[in-house]
């Protein structure tokens, strides 16, 4: 997202020293970029492929949610410690490190014999995804001149949402090859040659290690992992083995864990010491009302692309080329939408996250009715208007959300307030694809052997048509945070982080 942040830094904190001026900063923003999009299409590539690796590998639907979550929650764990690291050892170490795990990582997804190595490979990807990712933000914020960097941070948004999209497009196309041995292997395997190049080019990458090194808090980051992996795993595979009692015992464990480590941060606060998150600044209205915009909107984009996916291909029997193709619309638009972001969030601020959000919420209204009345009888071209109308939606929000966010924030906590963002937008994403793939199961499995075409059709149709009741539900969620956002003026007192003993 047009999101700023690796990790706590901002202005409340001493920067990096900035380095020289970078010889080639458009070949440097294109690496950067090019690292980006992948992350981003890692999330949504492999929704469009779920059906023929659940085929091929024989494995249940929560297993192959965790193919999809599993990615999104390893980034999670350890985005906010790794923009610590990269304050602390350099960037670009960071950065190649990241994606050499990430590369590796890949690689591993294509050659995986069964689910489970599958499923490792898929958390050890989001692991040097979330090691890269702040090492992009941070570089673009200590290496690009501040009358650049509204545009740099434009390019950055469309990339994520161009990937999200384009994904399951290419994906179609990808498995649509037939390649021998291949199918949806193809789909992690492109991330070879771009990773492979991206090392290659890590000269590009000025090094830039703060002045001041801060200590890094080893018990809040294994809190904070463990308490993030207690709440995600059970939601994702507790349904598919019947919620057993350690699914239950995992959420609660979950929450004392998560309490712990907020109860951590408040004493490294009180303490003078530099805490993982400030959590302090939850006291302000305007950063608890970016939260709930950002959990509830990105509550809803994972599952919408994944169960779109499992509805044309298991429900009705259409190939992987045609489930990415019904995208489309939604890709063409979100590019659209992202390159008139900037400007509309430069003129309108607040109003435009108010219309991106509620425009989605129609757009999923609209598919919901669509999906009611034709039935089984409904065709992927009959979702053409409204995925137009949401990919335009999804592109405005996606390239101007955090700095408009943001703006909102005073100055000095700009820092802190964005981890917090970042952070909520990737637990959002596996969150939501949770709750989405419950609610979309929760009329009845869609398997092959059902009574006929025609039953497995209207069963995939009464499927998607409660997604799409949630779907409708979080984006007029978010909708009406950004309303309450762009009515209520900021708190009088503004809100910082304190300064850490080096800075004293």
């Amino acid at each position: 997202m047009a999101s700023t942040v690796a990790g706590e830094r901002g202005k409340e904190q001493q920067p990096p020293a900035p380095a020289a001026r970078l010889p080639r900063p458009q070949l440097t923003l294109t690496v950067l970029l090019c690292a980006t999009f992948m992350q981003f299409l890692d999330v949504s590539i492999v929704n469009v492929a779920v059906p023929s690796i659940q085929r091929d590998l024989h494995a249940g639907s929560g297993t192959v949610e965790l193919v999809a979550s599993g990615y999104t929650l390893a980034y999670a764990c350890v985005l906010i410690t790794a923009g610590r690291l990269g304050d602390r050892y350099g960037y670009r170490r960071l950065f190649v490190t990241g994606m050499a795990v990430f590369t590796l990582a890949s690689l591993a997804c294509v050659v995986a014999p069964d689910s489970a190595t599958l499923v490792l490979a898929r958390v050890v990807q989001g692991l040097g995804s979330g090691l890269m990712a702040p090492q992009v933000l941070s570089v673009i914020q200590v290496e690009f001149p501040p009358s650049s960097r509204g545009k740099v941070f434009g390019s950055y948004g469309t990339a994520i949402g161009t990937a999200t999209v384009v994904g399951p497009v290419l994906a179609g196309l990808l498995i649509a090859l037939r390649l021998p041995g291949l199918d949806w292997r193809l789909v992690f395997a492109i991330n070879i040659p771009v990773g492979l190049a991206a090392m290659a080019a890590f000269r590009l990458i000025p090094p830039s290690v703060r002045q001041v090194r801060e200590r890094l808090d080893p018990v809040g980051v294994a809190l904070v992992v463990a308490g993030l992996a207690l709440l995600i795993y059970p939601l994702a595979v507790g349904r598919q083995q019947g919620w057993p009692a350690w699914s239950w015992g995992s959420l609660g464990a979950a929450v004392v864990v998560l309490a712990l480590f907020a109860r951590t941060q408040f004493r490294r606060e009180r303490r003078g010491l530099d805490p993982l998150l400030h959590l302090r600044l939850l006291g302000d209205r305007t950063v608890r009302l970016g939260l709930l915009v950002v959990l509830a909107f990105f509550a809803g984009v994972p599952p919408f692309f994944f169960l779109l996916s499992v509805y044309l291909q298991a429900g009705f029997g259409h190939s992987a080329l045609v489930a990415g193709l019904t995208q489309l619309p939604f890709a063409v638009a979100t590019a659209v939408g992202s390159r008139a972001a900037g400007s509309l969030a430069r003129r309108y601020g607040t109003v435009v996250l108010v219309c991106a959000t509620g425009a989605l919420a129609v757009a999923m209204a609209a598919l919901a009715l669509i999906v009611e009345f034709a039935g089984a009888r409904a065709t992927p071209w009959e979702l053409a208007a409204p995925m137009l109308v949401g990919g335009t939606a999804f592109g405005v929000f996606t390239a101007s959300a955090f700095t408009v966010l943001l703006a909102q924030v005073p100055a000095s906590a700009a820092g802190s307030a964005s981890g917090m963002l970042t952070t909520v937008q990737q637990v959002a994403g596996s969150l939501g694809l949770t709750i989405g793939a419950v609610v979309f199961f929760a009329s009845q499995p869609l398997v092959v052997h059902q009574a006929g075409p025609a039953a497995l059709r209207h069963t995939a149709a009464t499927s998607f048509f409660h997604t799409l009741l949630y779907e409708t539900a979080v984006f007029a969620l978010a909708c009406v945070g950004t309303v309450v956002l762009h009515r209520r003026p900021r708190d009088g007192s503004p809100v910082s982080a304190p300064a850490s003993p080096s800075e004293g």
